[in-house]
């Protein structure tokens, strides 16, 4: 493949000296460096995908990179997200990345957009960039990277990972397929958990975002053969690598029209999920589902009012922190009992949903407000009285923060 890149940078005799591993490599060499100067990458999100791709690509000597993000620095990041320290705790994740890359290479632009990515600012943002790679945790923002660089004719770098799985290709319309023509629609709301619900081994985003890094500086020098057509497997627990083939779909709504007529959708309404995992409230729904928030929920608890609380999450978190007087039934369980119940079928499960009482109100919690309006629509599908249905606002990490401040977060 042609590089990405074709003008060129002169470097310096310190640039010269500081990449001379490349410089020695005949496939990089001077034209090669030079064109990763002239470069520039548009990484999207800084967290655990972004930390090694901006550590390692302001190492390469990519002269231009901007940043995506508009979160803050938790301390619960840092168990992956190793570009931020404790330090940074508390201050803007794209300020805290730009200092430990200028750190790392002081002649790189660094530009920042502490805002979230939406399809009003998207092909702004994107537009000067040659390559864009996408370091985000939920379906809206891939479904608008994907389209957004299908529209602008820029590859997208893909990144995925979940517990100790994740995936890795280079989506290029001019060159193959686009992610819509793997993934032509999102899975159904719930069904895929984000790391913030399933959890993440802290080393997994630091191999995937590596060789996310690594398909950025091919596509730029033009070496090698870029993951595109291709999407790579990895699973940590057996350390294997599987390699698929992925086709261009002719009938792709997105890559299989002109680019210039692809239009940018309301992705949260197309995926029904949200498209930030600190949201608190799930999709819209046509039922407007009653809120409670923690200081109201202790109110009525203290007052003795008849509440049934009901702990959705999985039995690993429970294990961290719970409300009083809890019954726990993970969401998944509850879900796998409604489908029982739907199909007609006799199954265990079913019995699950008769600890969930019809004649009391039920207070449903989660860790952030997903999974527990999740559970809500399901048990309204099953004919539970919407009245009764109560989704706690913040869930356990409001509690923990406005309640019981002893209780620890996660």
């Amino acid at each position: 493949m042609q590089p990405i890149v074709k003008r060129f940078a002169e470097l310096t005799h310190d640039e010269i000296r500081r990449y001379s591993r490349h410089l020695i490599m005949p496939e990089v060499g001077m034209d090669g460096q030079r064109r990763l100067k002239a470069s520039s990458i548009l990484l999207i999100g800084t967290g655990g995908l972004g930390s090694p791709l901006a550590l390692y690509l302001a190492a390469a000597g990519v002269g231009r990179i901007g940043l995506v993000d508009y979160d803050t620095v938790d301390d619960s990041n840092l168990q992956r997200q190793v570009i931020h320290g404790y330090s940074s705790v508390g201050e803007l994740k794209v300020e805290s990345a730009r200092k430990r890359m200028l750190d790392i290479n002081p002649d790189l632009i660094v530009d920042t957009y502490n805002e979230p990515l939406t399809s009003d600012n998207a092909l702004q943002i994107m537009a000067p960039y040659d390559v864009i790679i996408d370091g985000t945790d939920n379906f809206p923002t891939r479904y608008l990277v994907n389209d957004a660089c299908v529209k602008l004719g820029k590859p997208n770098v893909y990144g995925s990972i979940l517990r100790f799985e994740g995936q890795l290709s280079v989506f290029y319309a001019k060159e193959g397929p686009c992610y819509r023509c793997m993934f032509p629609e999102p899975p159904p709301p719930g069904l895929v958990p984000s790391c913030a619900e399933a959890g993440v081994l802290g080393v997994l985003p630091g191999t995937i975002g590596t060789m996310q890094a690594t398909e950025g500086i091919k596509l730029i020098t033009g070496i090698g053969d870029p993951m595109i057509g291709r999407m790579l497997l990895y699973d940590a627990l057996e350390m294997s690598f599987t390699t698929i083939k992925v086709r261009k779909d002719p009938n792709c709504p997105v890559c299989g029209i002109p680019a210039q007529q692809v239009e940018l959708i309301d992705y949260e309404q197309f995926c029904g999920v949200p498209a930030h995992d600190h949201a608190v409230t799930a999709a819209p729904v046509q039922v407007q589902t009653r809120q409670i928030n923690a200081q109201q929920l202790k109110s009525r608890l203290d007052a003795g009012d008849d509440l049934f609380i009901l702990d959705v999450r999985n039995p690993e978190e429970w294990e961290i922190a719970v409300l009083p007087d809890t019954v726990k039934i993970p969401k998944g369980q509850i879900e796998m009992a409604a489908y029982a119940v739907q199909s007609g079928t006799q199954s265990v499960e079913q019995t699950i949903l008769q600890k969930i009482p019809r004649d009391r109100e039920v207070v449903v919690y989660c860790r952030s407000g997903v999974r527990s309006q999740s559970v809500i629509e399901t048990l309204r599908a099953l004919g539970y009285d919407s009245q009764k249905l109560v989704n706690m606002q913040g869930d356990i990490l409001d509690w923990a923060k406005n309640v019981d401040r002893t209780m620890p977060v996660y």
